[in-house]
């Protein structure tokens, strides 16, 4: 298994400032829209760690409310 950090993903959801930390093996802009997604109800997690998952893009995210996603290690 690959090292694993902890990050730290803030975002906006609907105005309302939301924070949270994740460990992941790799963290990129792509990866934080996507937990940004799951953290805020709308995303999808796999069943089980090995199973594909569709991941919400930047654009599909902001038509939920998910704006001005930043991430950073913890």
């Amino acid at each position: 298994m690959a090292q694993e950090k902890h990050y730290r993903v803030d975002y906006l959801l609907n105005g309302n400032y939301k924070t949270f930390y994740i460990r992941a093996s790799k963290m990129d802009n792509a990866e934080a829209w996507h937990w940004a997604t799951v953290d805020a109800g709308v995303g999808q997690l796999p069943k089980y760690r090995t199973d594909p998952v569709t991941k919400l893009s930047k654009p599909q995210a902001e038509k939920h409310g998910i704006t001005d996603v930043e991430w950073r290690s913890a």
